[in-house]
């Protein structure tokens, strides 16, 4: 046998050679020590937890949870919003021996029963009291569930069967019993696995996906290498996906540590435009969700003040997409015209994401091109990636400087991608997950011959990148043999201000219809000037409401071909939400549900064409 070389010094030590996500993390903090990693607000200003405290904290942590009885390979479930704890959850974990199973905090308790059950969890790790009494009454159906480690644990009733501990309990008790944390980590292999994240489930009940150390690192080298063109230097994230999803957990978390950066938190959705401006981050991910409420934010803004900012705004739009239109170049006068327009407009839609930003991805859903450019032409740069749980999760990205946006982009680093026969989406490498919790039928599915079978259906450009066209259980094939995917039709109708949300189906049907929610500022100003109650269930029954957002479908009809043209549709008496079970967690409409919900009123729009 060949003995293993003594490492490099670690100064020299490339972060993504190590052997596990903890060794790349302890290494990190011990080149980087006392400065700060992750940034969480109280009090009304942010406070800094150093590299040394998050690993002195995650030591303590999971020492106390080999004490209260987690074993190796004991699977434990974290349900919190983003905040350091959740970070040094779940390297404790890691560090104790054990698997992190990410849960989203929107989860009912059934769902929790679930994530529960299935991956056979001993305990859970829980942050806000509301959360605690969703998760402690699931823990208490399952069998393997031994106990609920909580940060602020409500009064509840006693039940010896899952013992509730305070997360400063646990901590104390490691910090006074510590383990020997080192040896451990040294045993672990980039071929382990490092977590169970379930699937947010879109068309089905989710699954848990096996991620392994070395999957989530050859994907952060992957990324590193994509941003390495933009510079990576002090960078700043702004955290505020989910981290119990895999584009958060990797991109948003591990990612950031990789490159040294430092991590905010964002104290919710809702003050996001707010924490922007604070933090002035350097690089983010969002969902395309994201990307197109900011546009219509800004498009209705500039509507409501119109004048000469309106017009300026037209014009660096339209020189901006001109610009992208020639491969980055503009003539003479245009340059001339466009010079002033820089600091007029578009330096000041860049403070609205804090000025520093280098680089936006997207992924985690298909992002209609027309609102990349839009982002694109007002200098802002929009990476466009795709990926899935099953590869860590990303497989491809746009490419600074080489922006396609009607493209995925080219594979990462170390990624091989290549197309089936049927035109689905093969992908190979580290990357790939280790198969399905407990379901080795799915995995024998997904995994085949060493390439992961995505269910995506596309093809590869001449310039490398990827295109894709549909899922293949999401594509419509219309009575005339036609393929349609409903994901262009929908991404193209929420463009238009009259409508927030959309689903079309016509699976061997003769066209389209669709199910439209309302744009809910839309609905308001319509109802103000119509002298109308702002309801959407009875503006769902109004006829001239009606004719409004018909309007609007024309208008998207005028940019699609004739067999993806929407022909009828109805009006939703609500919006598609994470509460109702319409939207997953990540923004993506669960067409099983909705379906499930409004088929009949859809399938009665073909009356006898149908």
């Amino acid at each position: 046998m060949t003995p293993r070389p003594d490492p490099a010094p670690e100064a020299d030590q490339d972060p993504a050679g190590q052997d596990n996500l903890l060794a790349m993390v302890f290494a990190q903090a011990r080149r980087f020590g006392d400065r700060p990693l992750l940034w969480s607000k109280h009090g009304g200003r942010f406070h800094a937890v150093t590299w040394s405290e998050t690993v002195a904290r995650a030591r303590d942590l999971a020492a106390g949870l080999r004490r209260i009885g987690v074993a190796d390979g004991d699977r434990v479930v974290i349900v919190a919003e983003n905040r350091p704890e959740w970070l040094i959850a779940d390297l404790a974990i890691m560090a104790a021996g054990g698997l992190t199973v990410p849960a989203y905090t929107t989860y009912t308790v059934d769902d929790y029963r679930h994530i529960l059950g299935d991956s056979g969890a001993v305990g859970a790790i829980v942050s806000q009291p509301a959360l605690f009494r969703r998760v402690w009454p699931a823990a208490l159906q399952t069998k393997t569930a031994r106990f609920v480690v909580a940060l602020d644990p409500p009064d509840h009733p006693h039940d010896d069967s899952v013992a509730v501990t305070r997360w400063d309990d646990v901590v104390a008790e490691g910090r006074a019993n510590p383990d020997d944390i080192d040896a451990r980590v040294a045993r672990l292999n980039r071929d382990d696995v490092a977590c169970i994240i379930y699937t947010s489930g879109t068309t089905s009940h989710p699954r848990g996906v096996m991620l392994t150390h070395g999957g989530m690192l050859s994907n952060c080298a992957g990324a590193r290498d994509l941003v390495s063109s933009i510079g990576i230097d002090n960078d700043i994230f702004l955290s505020f996906l989910p981290l119990s999803h895999a584009y958060e957990h990797t991109a948003g978390q591990y990612f950031p540590m990789m490159i040294g950066a430092q991590i905010y938190y964002a104290e919710s959705v809702e003050a996001l435009a707010s924490s922007l401006r604070e933090v002035r981050p350097t690089m983010m991910a969002a969902v395309p969700r994201f990307y197109e409420l900011l546009r219509q934010r800004i498009t209705k803004d500039l509507a409501r003040r119109g004048g000469m900012a309106a017009r300026l705004f037209d014009w660096a739009l339209t020189l901006g997409k001109k610009r992208y239109q020639r491969g980055g170049r503009l003539g003479p006068v245009d340059s001339l015209l466009d010079w002033p327009l820089e600091r007029l407009v578009r330096d000041k839609v860049r403070e609205r994401f804090g000025g520093r930003l280098k680089g936006m991805v997207s992924g985690g859903a298909p992002l209609t091109p027309e609102v990349g450019l839009f982002f694109h032409a007002l200098g802002l740069t929009v990476l466009q990636g795709y990926g899935q749980t099953e590869a860590s999760p990303i497989v491809a990205c746009n490419r600074p400087g080489d922006e396609q946006f009607h493209t995925v982009g080219p594979p990462l680093k170390d990624v091989e991608v290549r197309i089936a026969d049927d035109g689905e989406i093969l992908v190979r490498g580290e990357l790939l997950m280790k198969g399905y919790w407990n379901n080795p039928d799915a995995t024998a599915q997904a995994l085949r011959d060493g390439w992961l079978h995505t269910g995506d259906v596309g093809h590869v450009d001449g310039r490398g990148h990827i295109v894709i066209t549909d899922r293949k259980k999401d594509i419509i094939v219309n009575s005339g043999g036609d393929n349609i995917s409903p994901q262009r039709v929908e991404g193209l109708m929420v463009l238009e201000p009259e409508i927030g949300q959309a689903m079309v189906i016509g699976d061997r049907r003769p066209y389209l219809v669709g199910l439209i929610v309302p744009d809910s500022d839309f609905m308001t100003s319509w109802a103000n000037t119509h002298a109308k109650p702002a309801d959407l269930a009875q503006l769902a029954e109004d006829a001239d409401f009606h004719a409004a957002i018909g309007a609007a479908i024309d208008r998207t009809n005028a940019q699609l071909s004739q067999i993806e043209r929407v022909r009828r549709f109805v009006i939703a008496p609500a919006p598609f939400t994470i509460e109702n079970n319409e939207l997953t967690p990540t923004m993506k409409i669960r067409r099983h549900a909705i379906l499930a919900e409004y088929g009949d009123r859809l399938r009665a729009l073909y009356g006898s064409a149908g």
